[in-house]
């Protein structure tokens, strides 16, 4: 068992996909910092100044609190729809961002290879050598 584990975590595959989970780790975190400090403030202004990840509603809980961060202090139960709003931004951002990803990759992929060159002309003394051989084999007939 131990040496069939060896074998599947020597897999080039296996190898690939943590390299995948690490680089997509690290690109979640571009595409929230995109998301949370460049998108979210510009739209909260044209939507009134307001940040939607402090939208919520307050399902059990007394009282109206300020904000998402107090409502949780108090222990009250919140549906967080302006922290969901947030990750579909999110979901969307990674989303076109991969389809432009394996879009390029099918272009390169896809692309029609060069014509191959034309291989060069023989030498001279090749091209004698086979006249030869062909008169040869006439007059032997």
């Amino acid at each position: 068992m131990l040496q069939e584990f060896r074998e599947f975590i020597a897999r080039g595959s296996v190898v690939d996909l943590a390299v995948g989970v690490v680089i997509g780790a690290a690109f979640t975190a571009i595409v929230n910092s995109l998301v949370n400090d460049i998108l979210m403030p510009p739209l909260g202004l044209i939507i009134g100044g307001i940040d939607l990840s402090s939208f919520f509603i307050t399902l059990k809980g007394a009282g109206n609190y300020p904000s998402l961060e107090a409502a949780k202090a108090a222990g009250a139960v919140t549906i967080n729809y302006g922290l969901f709003l947030n990750a579909v931004i999110r979901f969307v951002i990674v989303a076109f961002a991969i389809f432009v990803l394996v879009k390029q990759v099918n272009r390169l992929y896809h692309a029609k290879p060069a014509e191959p060159a034309a291989p060069p002309a023989p030498p001279r003394q090749e091209i004698l050598l086979t006249e030869i051989r062909d008169l040869l084999k006439q007059s032997a007939r």
